[in-house]
């Protein structure tokens, strides 16, 4: 297998002492490149210059995570469009909506989602996109940007069958991460995923969150890592009938179009 990591937060600071190390054991698993996830002013340009380091194997988004809505100011959208400018950086997010915690006030947070929509609308790069508790607005906001954006995934999915299907709907990408092998949280998108295209279906870890809890050995550590995503893809393929080739396949071959990455 050749698989896609579409959502690996490798900027996190559980990393900073083995980065390398959790690399080379996702490159053993099959894990050949990823999309690491700029999510916040600290984060953006750490997650560049990690993209730059290995060139052809990580690419960066940049975008501001609704827990970090209120610090999104005239003055940063200035410094994140210029982020876009680097080849580096193949979509905009991690942005959205997120009511679950509120950790930025919901007014901020559409604000904020709105700019980010505005430079996507102007780049013509894809969003990869966040969406917790917050269905209505999200898809409120989207809807004011009808015809004027690029290719649309709505990262770790976790939402009900509408939820789903409005995404469908838009011809809109889906990423499946670990929390499918949530039997507390995920056990309904063991149903759901058998309805996702495969031209619309990617695979992402979001490590260090989101350890699969079916994996056998667990890490004592319990962080999640990208050389768990084969794991993900054997119960998503299992999940959907398919062998586990042809989703790898799938997932892989729709990741790197969306993301428009070489070859």
């Amino acid at each position: 297998m050749q698989l896609i990591d579409i959502g690996l937060n490798l900027s996190h600071d559980s990393f900073d002492h083995d980065r390398d190390a959790v690399w080379q054991r996702a490159r053993a698993a099959g894990v050949t490149r990823a999309i690491l996830t700029g999510a916040s002013r600290a984060h953006n340009p750490k997650v560049l210059d990690l993209a730059r380091s290995r060139p052809g194997e990580w690419f960066a988004t940049a975008g501001v995570h609704p827990h970090h809505a209120s610090e999104y100011s005239t003055e940063y959208d200035a410094e994140l469009r210029a982020l876009h400018a680097h080849p580096e950086v193949v979509a905009v997010g991690e942005c959205g909506l997120d009511y679950f915690r509120d950790f930025s006030p919901r007014p901020a947070q559409r604000r904020a989602f709105e700019w980010q929509l505005q430079i996507a609308a102007d780049t013509g790069k894809p969003l990869f996109l966040h969406q917790r508790d917050a269905h209505a607005d999200f898809m409120a906001i989207l809807r004011q940007f009808d015809g004027r954006l690029g290719p649309v995934v709505v990262h770790c999915f976790t939402g009900t069958r509408e939820e789903l299907f409005d995404y469908l709907d838009q011809d809109w990408h889906i990423g499946i991460t670990g929390w499918l092998c949530d039997e507390r949280r995920g056990q309904h998108l063991r149903e759901l995923v058998k309805h996702i295209p495969g031209n619309r279906l990617m695979v992402e870890t979001d490590a260090p969150y989101l350890l699969p809890r079916t994996l056998r050995p667990m890490p004592k550590d319990r962080r999640n890592e990208p050389a768990f995503l084969p794991h993900i893809v054997e119960e998503l393929a299992r999940d959907r009938g398919e062998a586990v080739e042809a989703t790898a396949a799938a997932t892989t071959a729709t990741a790197t179009a969306f993301f428009r990455l070489p070859g």
